[in-house]
């Protein structure tokens, strides 16, 4: 197949088109930013802004699979600057209008656990979501995201999955979110502030989030026009983060400990028994082992 991959210059997108360079599968990269990583990644890739919808119609519309993972995607800072969300809005829904224009008959939409809000119960099931815990405008673009690719699955026959992605971390990432941030300050002895004493959230190694994109393009059929969690199912609170990055840098770090910000969620552990089910998604890295491969990474790579 043709595999279109916006956002290609992300963390995951990075990653997933590395991945997808060992395969068979020809591969078109868009982002509005160079890829920093990987040279062949960057010599491959369209500087394109997606929310200019002129610029978009320049992509070549030979496409068998769109994976939309662009997006402005910092939820505390869309909080801050709501403009932002609507540029996920826009962009998605000039990729949409291409597909429909160009006859493409299959989108990946990368959504996020953010769509669940704070919801009171163990583990979050793909059913849960609703506008109504809708916490920040980083979640309406996501949530409201969904709705437009369902929208134009029942209205233009293009087939869909919507991938709810959780804390996905490793390598390929320097941006100020919270592992790399604080390997980022511990390596530097500086302090980590931690935004909720309670806060736990369900971190995913960016290796497992691959795995399952790659298993949804090879069982779109399977699986098409429905929503999956891609998580590793277990919770993790932020303060056991930044006190295991402390050790394992052997940091003189303190950690701040503030209360959570406005937007954020405060509790998320995925359900992740129906990707399993559907995709034979089985995420191998647990916390403990991911993090670890973590800082060595930034330790080799910064």
């Amino acid at each position: 197949m043709k595999i279109l991959v916006t956002g290609s210059s992300g963390t995951i997108g990075t990653r997933l088109c590395e991945r997808l360079l060992q395969t068979d599968h020809e591969i078109l990269c868009v982002d509005w930013e160079p890829n920093k990583w990987i040279k062949t990644l960057d010599e491959r890739t369209l500087r394109i802004d997606l929310r200019d919808a002129k610029a978009v119609e320049q992509i070549p519309s030979d496409i068998d699979i769109i994976v939309h993972l662009a997006a402005n995607a910092r939820v505390y800072e869309l909080v801050v600057e709501p403009v932002r969300a609507l540029d996920n809005f826009i962009t998605l829904f000039n990729m949409l209008e291409f597909a429909r224009k160009g006859g493409i008959r299959k989108f990946i939409f990368s959504s996020s656990r953010e769509s669940y809000g704070n919801i009171e119960v163990e583990k979050l099931t793909e059913e849960l979501a609703s506008v109504v815990n809708c916490e920040s405008p980083y979640t309406a673009s996501k949530i409201g995201g969904e709705a437009l690719v369902r929208s134009y699955e029942r209205c233009y026959g293009i087939d869909m999955l919507i991938f709810r992605f959780s804390n996905v971390y490793g390598m390929y990432d320097d941006s100020v979110r919270v592992v790399p941030q604080f390997i980022r300050n511990a390596r530097a002895n500086e302090t980590l502030t931690v935004f909720g004493k309670e806060k736990c959230l369900d971190f995913t190694y960016i290796d497992d989030c691959v795995n399952g994109i790659l298993l949804g393009i090879e069982k779109f059929e399977e699986a098409k026009n429905d929503v999956y969690n891609l998580a590793f199912g277990e919770g993790v609170t932020l303060m056991h983060l930044a006190e295991r990055v402390i050790g394992l840098l052997d940091s003189a770090s303190k950690i701040d400990l503030q209360e959570s910000r406005t937007g954020e969620v405060i509790r998320y552990v995925a359900d992740i028994q129906k990707a399993k089910r559907v995709l034979g998604y089985n995420p191998q890295i647990p916390f403990d082992e991911g993090i670890e491969k973590s800082v060595e990474w930034y330790r080799e790579h910064s």
